[in-house]
């Protein structure tokens, strides 16, 4: 998978998501429920702005001091007996991964959820290995069974997909006999898993949090499939981004408690773990400890205007509230990181060259800085990533787009041209709308409708009708001019 999930261009995943309804509907119901069980869980905290406030602090500590952090969890894992790998990109983490499960001779490796490992092309390797790899959160593990369908959300990865498509996929690749009801479902799935767990060589999970002073690693999860992942393998691969680290528990709590509320609307998780290399004496844990530390192209955010991205906590409230992932899911971005936050971050680790479009699938409306519980001021950096592919970079100099902005910004600027436009608009657009019956979606469509419009204006049209402007004599302008003129003679 990596971090591109899609070999189409832009405007052609735009056109997918766009056809399908069920996932703009299935979007938008989790969309509103999220913001009622979000809303109601951060207010049980009390003072959310005060606890946003002191997330962003610890979040930005960190990163200003993260080498001594890393350092500090690498010794400390060190001195309880496990191993920290520090891989500069997802060659080398794969690299490292395989040589362990060579070492080990495993044949059967359980996976919980994790999003580095989806951008390292970790699932890919261990298949090629010719060993079976089984996803264990339940979405990922339908996901898997879809043939490796990508995910579309960070925290609900199979949002886009129904129950009974489910059910056909478990039906066809399970022997799956029963109804589409989750709870029956999810049985079967565990049916699956629990006998994958008891018979597998490695368990490898993401990281939540990794505690610099203690060496161990938080997770959280409200399956449990993390738990069975650590406790049954005799050995444990961690994989993290070279971000997710906490200077001690007391840090780990707080911002376990924010990543619960915001990410599903609880007040915890119902697994709430903390591993870290078997200690001496104890009975269960790995007897195997591994740790590989990812920065796979997030340097190039320290030190930079896009260093407050790697604050993010993954918790996907910019997503719930975003509208454009609302239209077009989390497939029509082409990232592993959907929504505010992967406009954001994907840029910074795959580069401009094939992210490009990314920026752009943004509507500048701030709600994501609104929802964000370490306030990543996402609008800014999304609004950046525009001005240095523009002003840096010179990207899309000479384009049809480039062309039209310069006319439309020679247009606005002067004052002249402008008023020429306002008079001509109606005419203008008459020649291209369709007539319309008035609806109560729009009252005034001043005589028509563009339902067809051309270069920028398409991407309106394309999805809902465009009013044709006013007359002239009848635009705000000469309205206002005959208001003031009418309070002026009375």
């Amino acid at each position: 998978m990596g971090l591109s999930i899609s070999k189409l261009d832009f405007n052609e995943r735009l056109e997918q998501s766009k056809e399908d309804v069920f996932m703009q509907k299935s979007v938008a119901k989790a969309q509103d429920a999220q913001w009622v069980k979000r809303e109601s869980a951060r207010e049980e905290l009390g003072n959310w702005e005060g606890w946003r406030d002191l997330g962003e602090q610890m979040r930005q500590h960190v990163l200003d001091y993260l080498p001594d952090y890393l350092e500090q969890f690498s010794d400390n894992v060190a001195k309880k007996g496990g191993h920290v790998f520090f891989a500069k990109d997802a060659k080398e983490a794969r690299e490292y991964v395989e040589k362990v499960l060579v070492e080990k001779k495993a044949k059967k490796v359980v996976k919980s959820k994790s999003m580095v490992t989806a951008e390292v092309d970790i699932d890919p390797m261990i298949e090629k290995l010719g060993l079976e790899v089984m996803e264990t959160d339940l979405a990922e593990f339908i996901l898997q069974e879809d043939n490796w369908d990508e995910p579309s959300h960070i925290v609900f990865p199979a949002i886009h997909m129904n129950r009974d498509q489910i059910k056909e996929v478990f039906k066809e690749k399970l022997g799956y006999t029963g109804d589409n009801e989750p709870v029956n479902l999810a049985r079967k799935a565990r049916e699956v898993m629990r006998q994958y767990f008891l018979e597998a060589d490695v368990g490898i999970t993401g990281c939540n949090f990794a505690i610099a002073d203690q060496g161990t690693i938080n997770l959280n999860t409200n399956e449990g499939n993390a738990d069975l992942t650590i406790g049954i393998p005799k050995t444990h691969i961690v994989m993290m981004g070279m971000e997710r680290i906490v200077p001690s528990i007391k840090e780990a709590e707080v911002l376990d408690n924010m990543l619960a509320r915001s990410a599903v609307g609880q007040d915890i998780t119902t697994y709430c773990t903390f591993v870290g290399p078997r200690e001496t004496g104890e009975s269960d844990g790995p007897d195997d400890f591994h740790v590989v530390i990812i920065d796979n192209g997030r340097s190039n955010a320290l030190g930079t205007e896009f260093q407050s991205v790697l604050q993010c906590i993954r918790c996907g409230s910019c997503l719930n509230v975003c509208p454009v992932y609302r239209q077009i899911g989390g497939h029509g971005y082409g990232s592993l990181y959907p929504g505010p936050i992967g406009i954001s971050l994907t840029p910074v680790l795959g580069g401009y060259e094939e992210f490009h479009d990314l920026p752009y699938a943004c509507s500048l409306c701030t709600a994501c800085d609104a929802t964000c519980p370490v306030k990543i001021p996402l609008h800014d950096l999304i609004t950046y990533h525009r001005k240095v592919m523009t002003d840096d970079k010179h990207m899309g100099r000479g384009s049809f787009q480039d062309v039209q902005m310069h006319v439309v910004g020679k247009g606005t600027s002067s004052p002249t041209m402008f008023k020429s436009a306002m008079e001509f608009a109606h005419t203008g657009m008459k020649l291209l709308s369709s007539h319309k019956r008035d609806s109560v979606e729009n009252l005034y469509n001043n005589g028509g409708y563009m339902d067809k419009g051309p270069g920028m204006i398409k991407g309106w049209t394309d999805v809902r009708d465009l009013p044709i402007a006013p007359k002239a004599h009848d635009n705000f302008r000469h309205w206002y001019k005959r208001h003031e003129k009418e309070k002026g003679d009375e």
